[in-house]
């Protein structure tokens, strides 16, 4: 599955710019009414000057729901992305990984996304930023790895911020993990961006975020 929403800052596809919008699924239908707190931290992020390429492999989707559901998200968001299928994040990445829910796929989604920002927006005069998420969260089925996220942004310096969090397996339901690396998500684009707001993510005795900084050499 690969959902694509373009900012109108991309190139146009005639003489005027596009808007493409992210059609809606069965899990957008299903949202959950926004935080006051999440609103206010993206409209922080709307009213900072970064734009940012977003690519993640559906878990932290819904802060991809939130970016673009306060207005002047054109002012942050270049394009948002969800290379579901193993396949697509294969194709996003130019390789198959040997593993999917990983620091190495963020790293390297992040970069790609980068790349597209410089694309999508080759004249910006702003910080162009690649955010890439790769999680494996709560399913229909019991997993027999660690529930686990990884978040990484390429701000284009050579060196990508990467963050990392072992959730307690069977402590949350699906949408209580979604809401988690959807919160982890926006922080990280805040950090990025200059605001000094955080959300709260709910962490359980035992978990925390290791962060961590990959030089765009060791990519693939």
């Amino acid at each position: 599955m690969l959902l694509r929403a373009t900012s109108r800052h991309a190139a146009p596809r005639g003489p005027a710019a596009y808007h493409e919008a992210m059609p809606e699924t069965p899990e957008a239908a299903t949202t959950p009414a926004m935080p006051p707190e999440v609103r206010d931290l993206v409209e922080a992020l709307h009213a900072t000057a970064p734009l940012a390429t977003l690519a993640v492999t559906g878990a932290g989707s819904r802060a991809l729901a939130w970016l673009l559901g306060v207005g002047g998200a054109s002012r942050t968001v270049l394009e948002a992305t969800v290379p579901y299928a193993g396949t697509s994040t294969a194709a996003y990445i130019g390789y198959e990984p040997a593993e999917f829910a990983s620091l190495e796929v963020a790293s390297a989604l992040a970069h790609a996304a980068r790349l597209r920002s410089s694309v999508l927006a080759p004249e910006a005069t702003v910080p162009l930023l690649g955010l890439g998420c790769a999680a494996a969260i709560a399913t229909d089925r019991t997993k027999r790895g660690d529930h686990r996220a990884f978040v990484a942004l390429d701000a284009g310096g050579g060196e990508i911020a990467t963050g990392a969090l072992n959730l307690t397996k069977g402590a949350r339901d699906r949408d209580a993990e979604e809401d988690v690396v959807s919160r982890m998500i926006l922080n990280v684009l805040a950090a990025a961006s200059g605001v000094e707001a955080r959300l709260e993510l709910g962490l359980l005795e035992g978990e925390r975020i290791v962060a961590g900084v990959l030089g765009t050499e060791a990519l693939r």
